[in-house]
């Protein structure tokens, strides 16, 4: 069993009043995380901890904090199979994603160590001719990440190294399903020589998550907030951001549409809807939920993609190479069957998978989805895949279009300008053409529309939610006044 305290300045404690929480193993129903269960006290002394290390941190030069975070991504990348032990652990995820987990993260800290000179400002024109005008760009403060389980040292990570970067102090608020890999992180920054302080790690009981996350945002030093996880869970902490007059980053659900053309590489499409649909047993918010495919290849289409799932060996990622690892609860399971029970009394046809081992569950696929099944329009966080039959190209884009979400897409055509222009069609924040919809690196800008959430993770862009814009003019001469 692993056991994680609070990470709060130069202490490494548990909570304030004792108590701690347990985290189990999806799988085995044993114990795998026993964890400090933080209060409001232990969430105003993190807060409190970020603040006193904030001056120091953020005067600090471009070069050292390069240097702290290329040593982070360092320490993260040696102890890989660690976090890959523990994820599997904590979340039932395969060895190849918690690899993959740790490969991007490192990533990250190098991309964004490499961004710690690129808070530039600029000289603007003045009207009058005795004055200099200036615009800054300076840390905003303290920042708030608050990362899910799914993809938790990508997430976590992403959560907290351009903060860091840009000369911010940062509070990582543990996912109550992932608390060992989180924590896990801030012991690799912590190990590469960070200052005290200047990264602080919470976990807290679920039923403690909203007062515990009140507490961090209504607190003076936290100036920014940024939240991976649910659409419901998002929208209830903006709720609380905006109470506060704190900016909020949010990277919400998904219902990520792929669509195939009538001229697309249909085994290329497969291909990439297998991998989009069913890595990480479909929990990620980029997961291929929807494929739409033109009428006139989807018979085609659908026979390759349902051979595909029959031949993805799912299973305890400990007892053999598997693709398909354990959803991260029973929940998720009855979640994700309830859809397909629906999809299939009202009309579907269930192609390939639907078997359930526990918490493993075989990968799905579902056919002839229409607009009255809740797979349609519900986000399954699980390895189901619908496909939605489509007229033409018009009808697809509507498709692909009906859906309250907007975070990822793909299309698949071999006559590239075509699908490029259908790909701007799509209503999301990134689209891939002849791609997987699951697809990031540490130098894109990444995020969503409409429900899927607003401001950009990730590349130089990130840089505009993590720090402060001001406006300095300097005059020369002597000034004259009305009065």
């Amino acid at each position: 069993m692993l056991r994680v305290n609070l990470m709060i300045g130069d202490r490494e404690t548990g909570a304030a009043d004792g108590r701690t929480f347990d985290r189990i193993d999806p799988l085995s129903g044993g114990v795998t995380t026993r964890a400090a269960a933080a209060t409001i006290a232990d969430a105003i002394a993190a807060a409190e901890a970020a603040a006193r290390a904030l001056p120091s941190w953020a005067a600090s030069g471009p070069g050292e904090r390069r240097a702290h975070l290329n040593a982070a991504a360092d320490v993260i990348a040696a102890r890989a199979e660690d976090f890959a032990e523990t994820m599997i652990a904590e979340t039932g995820a395969t060895a190849a994603w918690g690899e993959f987990n740790v490969r991007l993260a490192e990533q990250m800290l190098r991309e964004a160590a490499a961004l710690t000179t690129q808070a530039v400002g600029e000289v603007i024109p003045s009207d009058d001719p005795g004055r200099t005008a200036i615009v800054l760009r300076q840390p905003a403060g303290v920042v708030l990440g608050i990362a899910p389980w799914n993809a938790p040292v990508i997430l976590g990570v992403r959560a907290i190294a351009m903060p860091l970067a840009c000369g911010n102090t940062a509070i990582l608020k543990a996912s109550e399903l992932s608390p060992a890999t989180h924590r896990l992180i801030g012991t690799a920054l912590r190990d590469a020589g960070l200052p005290h302080g200047v990264v602080n790690v919470i976990t807290n009981a679920p039923e403690d998550a909203g007062k515990v996350v009140e507490a961090l945002i209504s607190h003076p030093a936290v100036r920014r907030v940024n939240f991976t996880g649910s659409t419901r869970v998002g929208r209830l902490l903006a709720e609380t951001a905006a109470r506060y007059l704190k900016p909020v980053l949010l990277e919400l659900g998904g219902k990520a549409p792929l669509i195939v053309l009538d001229d697309a590489d249909l085994d290329a499409a497969v291909e990439a809807a297998a991998f989009g649909a069913f890595v990480n047993q479909g929990q990620v918010c980029m997961s291929t939920e929807r494929i739409v495919v033109d009428e006139r290849v989807a018979d085609a289409f659908v026979e390759k993609l349902a051979a595909k799932a029959l031949a993805l060996p799912a299973g305890d990622p400990r007892a053999g190479n598997v693709a398909l690892g354990s959803l991260v609860s029973a929940d998720a399971v009855a979640h994700v069957r309830a859809l397909i029970d629906d999809a299939v009394a009202k009309g579907a046809h269930l192609v390939a998978g639907g078997e359930v081992n526990g918490t493993v569950m075989a990968a799905t696929v579902l056919d002839h989805v229409t607009p009255w099944m809740l797979l349609y329009g519900e986000e399954s966080f699980g390895p189901v895949v619908g496909i939605v039959r489509a007229k033409d190209t018009d009808d697809a884009v509507r498709i692909a279009n009906d859906t309250e979400y907007g975070l990822a897409a793909a299309v698949f055509g071999r006559d590239v300008t075509r699908a490029l222009a259908v790909a701007k069609r799509v209503d999301c924040g990134i689209c891939h053409v002849n791609s997987a919809t699951v697809h990031d690196e540490a130098q894109l800008p990444f995020g969503g529309t409409k429900a899927s959430g607003y401001g950009r993770f990730g590349g130089r862009e990130a840089i505009d939610e993590f720090t402060e814009l001001r406006t300095i003019t300097i005059a020369s001469g002597p000034r004259q006044y009305p009065f």
